[in-house]
């Protein structure tokens, strides 16, 4: 095995120091107790600033159903996080998945966390270098969506839809902010993430827009649907900005019987990708598994 010692990336969380043993395979393990360590107060950057991943080049993502989605994918964590009651208790592939391990006081991880209830165990992702617009993908656009909670939601429907891609235009939330991970419940590892882009820039899709409307366009369940295709999802209370909403090969709207003026802009995603699914190549490819 190399002992090899590769230099710290630019934004990385500070090395723990405390002397370390073995975790198994090349991990090891790191007791801290202080507030003042720098890998905690790195770490407290991480899970508490919606923006701090983007200085640190990291994530953290915190309990067992993120961390699972992101062993499932291929992420390999640089840096293991538990409480140190639960320590006793972990599964060993979770300490092995990572390059470092570190025990935290019981006290300091509730410090770190966000949480109300803190899981007790994490993972320190290192994000990868910043994704390229790709043409041809299906994607969603997110012009100007602020709420966290719902674009994690829209990331969910995204992914579950088949599309591959996820845009967000300058105004819209941080797509990888503690908040939205947490909403997104692991789909930002099935996604090709592009954030801070400009309205011109989804040009480059050279795919046909569709723009949800709450009065105006084709009804949904009348519409024929283009795949792959781009759909743009607006501010919660703006909607698509006119100048997208020009561009548009569709306007679609949702038939609401029930009266409503509108749809929470992440229920409206998870309506109009799943009808793309239904009419595009992702639903009859299931299909022809069974």
């Amino acid at each position: 095995m190399s002992t090899e010692k590769r230099p710290r990336p630019p934004g990385d969380l500070p090395a723990p120091k405390a002397a370390p043993r073995s975790a198994g395979k090349d991990a090891a393990i790191t007791h801290i107790h202080s507030r003042d360590n720098a890998f905690v107060k790195a770490l407290r950057r991480l899970a508490q600033d919606s923006t701090a991943y983007r200085s640190q080049g990291q994530v953290w993502v915190e309990g067992d159903h993120l961390c699972r989605a992101a062993l499932a994918r291929g992420w390999r964590p640089a840096v293991a996080v538990f409480s140190e009651s639960f320590w006793p208790l972990a599964p060993v592939e979770w300490a092995q998945a990572a390059h470092k391990v570190v025990v935290l006081s019981d006290a300091l991880f509730a410090a770190v966390s966000a949480l109300e209830s803190p899981a007790r165990m994490g993972y320190v992702l290192d994000l990868p270098p910043a994704a390229d617009l790709q043409a041809g993908v299906a994607t969603v656009v997110l012009d100007r969506v602020q709420d966290a909670g719902n674009v994690g939601s829209i990331l969910r429907s995204a992914a579950a839809f088949g599309f591959g891609q996820v845009l967000a235009l300058k105004g819209s939330a941080a797509l990888w902010s503690p908040k939205v991970l947490r909403a997104g419940m692991g789909a930002h590892f099935a996604l090709r993430l592009v954030e801070g882009l400009a309205q011109d820039d989804v040009q480059a899709l050279a795919l046909p827009l569709l723009v949800t409307s709450s009065h105006a366009g084709d009804f949904l369940h009348e519409a024929k649907l283009p795949w792959p295709c781009a759909w743009v999802l607006g501010h919660e209370g703006q909607g698509v900005s006119p100048a997208l909403e020009a561009r548009a090969a569709q306007r679609i709207r949702i038939a609401q019987p029930g009266g409503e003026e509108s749809l929470n802009v992440a229920a409206a995603a998870a309506i109009c990708l799943h009808a793309s699914a239904v009419q595009g190549h992702a639903m009859p490819l299931l299909h022809r598994s069974k």
